[in-house]
């Protein structure tokens, strides 16, 4: 009896912990967590808080006044974004450690590149878009912005032509091809699910001291630290990537990814109008200035970087938390680029914002654009949005079927 009891809690173990869960899973529950956020005031975002990654750096290596950032920048553990970016890691490192995924994961010489060509992209990119395939394109969506339809737009083909590229060096560049030796086995691998549980244990007990604290700011900062570690553990387990959603139906022709985030988007533009219509939320607070030029050309060149880079910007995220040093390289550049590239735009008053007589924000880039706004209400608004993505369903379905649209 004691033993089939053990074999059991073993089996319920696998299944919930290192067996895959399934994306559509993923798309639930990343949804039920960016509306948790947004109940409490906040949005899901990623660019920002690597920007200022990228801006410390380059304060550090003398570049900040150049650049004109600002001398006194926030603490990277108190900046929204930059919180929960790193609790997002944190989280992913532990679903890593307790699914035994976790190590530090080695790439050809030449991916390595690869990580930095497309990290530069992808900075610039979200530079233009005002933010991320989080920021940029699925928040956007969330909050009614045709600013997210553009980048998509921009997404799908820089995806394109990123795997077009991404093929030909394959067929023309041998350098740095060829695979490292495969890692030996961590001795302590055997105790990476009690680590990857203790983790978890020490940043929710992290996030409880931040919430009892008297200090307001490090007491609204808890829901963030809860946010980010949630959405790491499952943006692992069920290795949901946008990435994937744009490049797999181009180059195998599989498309759940693209039907998961499809689901992810019909949840959210609903959960999202309801949360506006009942006013909980101020939906302009996460609609970038950046329709649409910015939204348009930023999603092109980030989806360009993507295919180079291997991930997306929450893909890169919990892909670095599982290990992979690519990633990494990937990631250092997106937050180098990212504010270099600002800096030097907000030199041009490329993205330098201005309000109109309506209280809109505008760059040269683009303007806050709300569709119940521009088409009169709500009806329409869902015509337009899930219209959409209906013809994206039946484009990715009928792709699976023919293959028609693979560039590979």
């Amino acid at each position: 009896m004691s033993a089939n009891w053990v074999n059991g809690l073993r089996k319920d173990y696998e299944a919930l912990f290192v067996e895959q869960w399934s994306p559509y899973v993923g798309a639930i529950l990343m949804v039920l967590i960016i509306v948790g956020l947004m109940v409490s005031g906040l949005f899901w975002g990623i660019y920002g808080g690597l920007k200022l990654w990228g801006d410390w750096l380059n304060h550090a290596i003398g570049l900040g006044p150049l650049l004109n950032i600002k001398p006194n920048l926030e603490s990277p553990l108190l900046h929204r974004m930059s919180l929960m970016n790193m609790t997002l890691i944190l989280g992913a490192v532990a679903a890593a450690m307790m699914s035994r995924q976790f190590g530090l994961i080695r790439a050809p010489r030449l991916e390595y590149v690869w990580g930095a060509v497309g990290g530069t992209l992808m900075g610039i990119g979200a530079s233009l878009a005002g933010g991320c395939t989080t920021g940029g394109f699925f928040t956007p969506l969330m909050h009614a912005s045709p600013a997210g339809w553009a980048m998509g737009a921009g997404l799908l083909a820089g995806a394109v032509i990123g795997l077009k590229l991404l093929l030909w060096t394959m067929e023309h560049i041998e350098w740095g091809m060829q695979a490292p030796k495969v890692a030996v086995s961590a001795p302590l691998r055997s105790w990476y699910p009690l680590f990857g549980v203790l983790l978890l244990a020490a940043v929710g007990l992290w996030a409880a001291q931040w919430a009892a604290a008297d200090d307001d700011k490090l007491a609204a900062r808890a829901i963030i630290i809860l946010a980010g570690l949630a959405m790491g553990f499952v943006l692992h387990r069920s290795r949901i990537c946008f990435a994937r959603a744009f490049r797999e139906p181009f180059m195998t022709a599989e498309g759940e990814m693209s039907k998961a985030i499809i689901l992810a988007l019909a949840l959210g533009i609903v959960a999202g109008s309801l949360l506006f219509q009942n006013k909980v939320i101020d939906p302009y607070v996460a609609i970038p200035a950046a329709f649409w030029i910015g939204s348009l050309g930023g999603g092109f060149i980030f989806g360009t970087g993507m295919i180079f880079a291997g991930g997306c910007a929450s893909g890169a995220l919990w892909r670095m938390g599982e290990g992979h040093l690519k990633l990494w390289v990937a990631g250092f550049f997106f937050a180098w680029a990212g504010s270099t590239f600002s800096g030097i735009a907000q030199y041009w008053q490329l993205l330098t914002p201005d309000m109109n007589l309506d209280l809109v924000e505008f760059t040269k880039v683009g303007v806050q654009a709300y569709l119940p706004n521009l088409l009169g209400g709500w009806g329409l608004t869902y015509l337009l949005c899930f219209g959409i993505l209906l013809i994206w369903y039946l484009a990715v379905r009928y792709n699976e079927s023919t293959e028609k649209f693979t560039v590979l």
